[in-house]
């Protein structure tokens, strides 16, 4: 028996978990903010032509469609491919901008996974 290793959790491992806790809590309290500043983000998507807008908050909350009276002329069948062209673009610029800040919430900390 050697001294001095006891069960293998000694100071500094109390240190590691100590270290571990202060992570955790830093990352509730960033995911909570990160949470509301998202739900006040205005995300706007677009058709390739600019006729119809969507805006999403950044949580991916539907805010709003804008339709020119110009894309309503194009008929049902048009409109429909620009509104999903909208739809799809802001769900794309909104899922960015949730995983850019979920990577500067979580930066440095070294949290396995992420």
């Amino acid at each position: 028996m050697t001294k001095g290793q006891g069960f293998g959790f000694g100071l500094g491992k109390m240190k590691e978990l100590t270290e571990a806790f202060k992570k955790a809590q830093q990352v509730q309290a960033g995911a909570k903010q990160l949470q509301d500043e998202l739900e006040q983000m205005e995300i706007e998507g677009q058709s390739d032509d600019g006729l119809v807008k969507v805006v999403l908050s950044g949580n991916q909350e539907p805010r709003r469609v804008e339709i020119d009276p110009k894309a309503i002329e194009q008929g049902p069948q048009a409109l429909s491919e620009l509104v999903t062209t909208a739809m799809k673009d802001a769900y794309e610029k909104s899922t960015a901008t949730m995983r850019e800040r979920m990577e500067e919430l979580t930066s440095g900390l070294n949290l396995p996974g992420m």
